[in-house]
């Protein structure tokens, strides 16, 4: 994604990355125990973003965070690519700021270390288990600090283990039960092994690309072809991307994946001389977290919550799509650049996928009066990227739509992690095949919004349905209306969804009004499914706090990015939300980001093994009082031919 003229939001070049290892290096930070956990651009503040005009001077930087596997302290660093200079140098102190990401390389080190520790291989020949055979997956520690204190600063995986019967076999199917292991990576040795006797391993087989499995694949679908002649109505200049009205430029990070910024949309409508404007809705948006916990109490897995994002940074394991598969029709690809654990340059081909897709009905009337029929079709356009984390895929895919709503969806699919089952109903897991169970689990996202509606200075309220009792202003009882409630600081705006209330998030900006003098606004619409259902005593909900609300609101401050805190591996809990808001600020026609959490409770069904069918979550952002009229009426109608 190399832009032909430079911003500021450019992605990080190939090069640019190579001159960060090389400052780095000469400031004595890199050396051969040195691994880049995170490298990524340190992004202008907003203020001078907005202010930013072509050909002004740029001063392109980048924020590294260096892990010594011989055991010395983290770095958290910004490196000016453009000065050649370091420009800050924060050394980490694992035992109260949490430890870096988990590294790619880590995943084998748990299997490799366990496999010649006379515990874990005694324990496998007490099952009739061959070490060769069994796969461990390498799994985020938590912490656990009250049982375990010798763990505190060190730094950690646990394994749990599955057989794997030949090269291609899902080892999915068959859980090793009864036997956990914790691993010191660094170190690499083994902590504690709990063996908590044989249980029988599952014998079924997960794999769904085997004929055996699946059966011959059916005959009776027949093509449906989706085709562009004339190419799609979008077009792309570096990282800019204009379509229909809106214009925004596509950004990529090892962490959040895919990031949106300067999200505006050109109002055509010549109502309240309003025509030929570009306006800004959304300053920057993405995923900032997400956080997957477990609710099987057992000693063998009361531990497993994984935050994807803070702890394995999803950005980083973005698959390389494959045409036609998924994506289908006229599909533009984008390169993601991001730096390895050596911080060398690396690139993932077709990360991002953009592409527009018709999605029916955008407006139609049949009038009885005039007797006039009109119909105008839909269409949106599609930002999207997968990612793989360890059994578990993930789509994340933005979608703009013709009137001006933005619509965010996490698609989940992939392969359910899974636990022996002794049949019957069981409290914490579900029977999926015989004698194999999957752990209820939830997944749970959270989008940072940071809004700017017609600029920075932007407020919520929090909007729902009131019924009316009957009296004289409602004598047959029959009318309803709703209340809103201005949310004026950052205590006030912890909130959760209500939808038997109808409770909805709207965002507005005080100084800029409509054509009928009302504050133009967008409303965030959220599914309101469960918040995080741990204990609120529990280590989970000390570190994922913000998982706790769907609506969390903050003053705008650019280093407060992520929503559990910058560093999350063991991390011991109250970064993120809870920090940033113990000012309790005032977030009222000031400059804000409005944090939404969002997710998934999942209760495994048979239907999900041995490949789980995509699930669905995310939320919506819809135009309230932000246009004039229906931005859509020069929609053109169709040709019958989808054009």
């Amino acid at each position: 994604m190399t832009a032909t003229t430079p911003h500021p939001l450019d992605p990080l070049t190939p090069g640019e990355i190579t001159t960060a290892r090389t400052v780095l290096a000469a400031a004595g930070l890199v050396g051969d125990t040195t691994r880049f956990a995170y490298t990524g651009l340190e992004e202008p503040v907003k203020e001078m973003l907005l202010s930013y005009a072509p050909g002004d001077p740029i001063d392109r930087r980048v924020r590294v965070m260096l892990l010594d596997t011989a055991g010395g302290p983290s770095h958290d660093v910004v490196v000016s690519i453009t000065r050649e200079l370091v420009d800050s140098d924060r050394v980490l102190d694992a035992a109260t700021d949490g430890q870096l990401p988990v590294l790619d390389s880590e995943f084998g080190v748990v299997e490799e270390v366990l496999a010649t520790d006379e515990r874990w291989v005694a324990a496998l020949k007490n099952r009739g288990l061959d070490v060769t055979r069994v796969r461990v997956a390498p799994l985020s520690a938590g912490v656990y600090a009250a049982e375990y204190p010798g763990e505190t600063g060190r730094r950690l995986l646990r394994g749990l283990a599955f057989v794997q019967e030949h090269d291609k076999d899902h080892a999915w199917a068959h859980p090793v039960d009864g036997l956990v292991a914790y691993v010191d990576v660094l170190n690499r040795s083994v902590d504690r092994v709990f063996d908590f006797g044989p249980v029988a391993i599952p014998g079924g087989s997960a794999n769904y690309d085997d004929a055996a499995v699946a059966g011959a694949p059916r005959t009776t679908q027949r093509p449906i072809v989706i085709s562009q002649p004339d190419g799609p109505s979008f077009t792309l200049e570096g990282n800019l991307l204009s379509w229909e009205n809106w214009s925004l430029r596509v950004g990529f990070d090892a962490r959040e994946g895919l990031v949106l910024h300067q999200v505006t949309f050109h109002d055509r409508d010549k109502v309240n001389g309003r025509r030929g404007r570009n306006r800004s809705i959304v300053h920057r948006a993405s995923i900032a977290e997400m956080v997957v916990p477990y609710a099987d109490p057992s000693p063998v897995r009361s531990w497993q919550n994984y935050f994807d994002t803070g702890e394995y940074l999803v950005g980083q394991y973005a698959n390389p799509l494959e045409p036609g598969c998924d994506c289908v029709g006229a599909i533009t690809y984008l390169d993601a650049v991001l730096a390895d654990e050596h911080g060398a340059p690396r690139t993932i081909t077709n990360a991002v996928c953009v592409h527009e897709e018709d999605h029916g009905i955008l407006w139609k009337h049949s009038d009885l009066w005039t007797n006039s029929a009109e119909t105008r079709r839909d269409r949106r356009l599609v930002l999207s990227f997968f990612t793989t984390v360890g059994n578990y895929d993930y789509g994340f895919f933005w979608y703009l739509y013709l009137d001006g709503t933005i619509e965010f969806e996490a698609k989940a699919t992939g392969m359910l992690f899974t636990s022996a089952h002794p049949g019957g109903e069981q409290p914490y897991a579900s029977e999926v095949a015989p004698s194999l169970g999957a752990p209820y689990h939830q997944h749970l996202f959270c989008a940072r919004l940071d809004m700017a509606l017609d600029g920075p200075a932007n407020r919520v309220e929090e909007v729902e349905v009131a019924r009316v009792p009957m009296g004289p202003d409602n004598p047959r009882g029959n009318a309803f209306t709703y209340r809103r409630t201005p949310l004026t600081s950052e205590s006030q705006a912890q909130r959760t969804a209500d939808a038997g209330a109808g409770r909805v998030w709207h965002i507005s900006n005080p100084a800029s009004r409509n054509a009928l003098g009302q504050p133009v606004g967008y409303t965030l619409y959220p599914e309101g499914k469960p918040v995080l259902l741990a204990d609120p005593g529990s280590s989970i909900a000390a570190r994922a706090a913000f998982a706790t609300r769907h609506l969390w609101v903050t003053a705008y401050d650019p280093a407060e990015r992520y929503p559990a805190g910058d560093f999350v591996n063991q991390h011991p809990g109250g970064a993120g939300l809870p920090a940033f808001t113990a000012g309790d600020r005032d977030i009222d026609g000031n400059s804000i980001v409005v944090w939404h959490t969002f997710g998934l409770t999942h209760f495994p069904r048979p239907e999900d093994w041995p490949i789980m069918p995509v699930d669905h979550t995310g939320f919506k952002l819809k135009p309230v009082g932000f246009f004039d009229r229906n931005p859509t009426l020069d929609v053109p109608a169709s040709d019958g031919h989808g054009g």
